[in-house]
């Protein structure tokens, strides 16, 4: 495997061969402070062209980047923005084991995403077209305090949707309900053990994308029992998880409103948790549900 002195002296002699190529900068996990270094960090690479035609017709050109495994055209068929003039990527798996996501991209269109603020290391600047990044932090990461107008629309997202979920399971339609569970309901128990994260380090940190850095910031048992709500693929074992999501997430929901003095619906828990019981205990022959 290539390591990362390897790896950047080939990305920016890359850069410095080609008349096109006027900057080169990383951004993603390389760039952030306190994140781990492991043997999967992809190398987030962003080439600032002065067009991006040459290469997207070129196809031979990322095969001096070494041999690849197989590989994403993340502008192309479902991703298509339309905006390939501007910029372009592919992502590539290599067989040393490296990956990299890499984009060619006309300046102002990066100027323009350099102003989200996030963090990015440049490796070379042929012209000095980019502007210098002022000190590298992940603050733009952190967690952010919710309104209680915010906090109070995740709880009736959470209650009103396990509504869905209790009838997929007494008809038993499987996908149906993990699909509430992962896209509507598991969204909202994030949202809140973000904010007990966030709040119990005065608002300063990241919990990382999906929630990946969790278990830092979490306590070792609230950590668990959220692990136990990621459910098999059987019946029984959605329900168990269920029971053991709305535990978690009403304990949680209590503590942070408690903590950030927010008003808590416990009307809405107590009658739709009330409800999800009373649909679990429903024989399978019910003719009506009360």
């Amino acid at each position: 495997m290539r390591s990362e002195k390897e790896m950047f002296a080939l990305l920016i002699s890359t850069a410095r061969e080609d008349e096109n190529i006027l900057a080169a900068y990383l951004e993603g996990s390389r760039t952030v402070p306190g994140v781990p270094k492991d043997i999967f960090q992809d190398y987030d690479l962003v080439y600032v062209v002065k067009e991006t035609r040459p290469f997207i017709e070129n196809r031979e050109w990322i095969d001096r980047f070494g041999k690849r495994l197989y590989m994403q055209y993340p502008e192309e068929g479902f991703w298509d923005n339309g905006n390939h003039e501007n910029c372009y990527g592919w992502l590539m798996q290599f067989a040393d084991g490296n990956r990299l996501d890499l984009h060619v991209c006309t300046l102002p269109y990066v100027k323009e995403q350099l102003k989200k603020g996030e963090p990015y290391q440049i490796l070379l600047d042929k012209t000095e077209c980019l502007p210098v990044p002022e000190q590298v932090s992940d603050k733009i990461y952190w967690v952010k305090k919710p309104s209680q107008e915010e906090f109070l629309a995740a709880c009736n997202e959470f209650w009103w949707c396990l509504n869905n979920v209790a009838k997929g399971l007494w008809r038993e339609e499987l996908p149906y309900v993990m699909d509430q569970l992962d896209m509507i309901i598991r969204p909202m128990l994030f949202k809140v053990l973000s904010w007990k994260a966030g709040k119990d380090h005065d608002f300063s940190v990241s919990v990382g994308k999906s929630g990946k850095y969790l278990k830092r910031y979490l306590p070792k048992e609230l950590y668990e029992r959220y692990l136990r709500t990621y459910p098999a693929g059987e019946k029984g074992a959605i329900w168990k998880s269920v029971l053991e999501m709305c535990d978690v997430f009403e304990n949680v929901a209590r503590e942070v409103s408690r903590t950030l003095n927010f008003s808590y619906d416990e009307e809405e828990g107590r009658n739709s948790r009330a409800w999800l019981e009373r649909v679990y205990k429903l024989p399978k022959d019910a003719k009506e549900i009360c």
